[in-house]
């Protein structure tokens, strides 16, 4: 697998770079308050994040006036696992260079509702770039840009996304996928996601991107 930049054109389907906004202390904030975990850990609101000039600036400027949530997703990982979507554009800021993994949700297969991960596509993003990721865009948690090495990335998304899943009834596939709020999640088979009842929602092999990291 070819781990593109995320400045390259072939990102332009699933999101872009933003440019205008001092990340320096988000990243510096990020690095001091937040762990780094063996595995993968997901907050979605950090106090210290929130109380930041920038929160104001992205809700203001990007979101439109919306309130937001400033979390993150760190650890180490280089496998797929699952892809999610929301109904918002996502912004993801590092204070370490990573990689994500992505897809397209329309790639998902009307037929059976799978979508096949042979169409994952990789992209580094380096430290302190803001990347917009678009609603149509599947992705999940960063992954490592380097053999062992960690990452911490700020996420920021209207606020409640991944909060409570509201009660519904479902009333076609999609529904099921729904396991948070603002929040659809399509499993591979062997994750601990699918293990722990989440609806299997991706075919092919769980891409693991160990062996094209320097």
């Amino acid at each position: 697998m070819k781990i593109y930049s995320v400045f390259d054109d072939k990102f332009r389907c699933y999101g872009r770079v933003i440019e205008g906004y001092d990340t320096s202390e988000l990243v510096k904030t990020l690095a001091e308050v937040t762990p780094l975990p063996d595995g993968v850990d997901y907050v979605a609101e950090q106090p210290e994040l929130q109380g930041l000039p920038i929160t104001g600036e992205l809700s203001s400027r990007f979101y439109g006036g919306m309130p937001i949530q400033m979390g993150w997703c760190n650890g180490h990982s280089t496998k797929l696992n699952c892809l999610e979507y929301h109904r918002c554009s996502e912004i993801n800021i590092g204070s370490d260079d990573f990689v994500l993994l992505v897809g397209k949700l329309y790639d998902v297969d009307p037929e059976d509702g799978l979508f096949d991960t042979s169409k994952v596509e990789a992209f580094l993003v380096p430290a302190g770039v803001v990347v917009e990721m678009y609603s149509t865009t599947l992705h999940y948690a960063p992954c490592s840009a380097a053999k062992d090495a960690g990452f911490r990335v700020v996420i920021t998304l209207p606020k409640g996304t991944n909060g409570e899943k509201p009660f519904i009834v479902p009333g076609n596939r999609e529904d099921t996928l729904m396991t948070a709020c603002n929040k659809w999640l399509l499993a591979h088979p062997e994750s601990s996601e699918a293990k722990n009842g989440a609806v299997i929602g991706l075919k092919g092999l769980n891409v693991d991107i160990a062996d094209y990291l320097p």
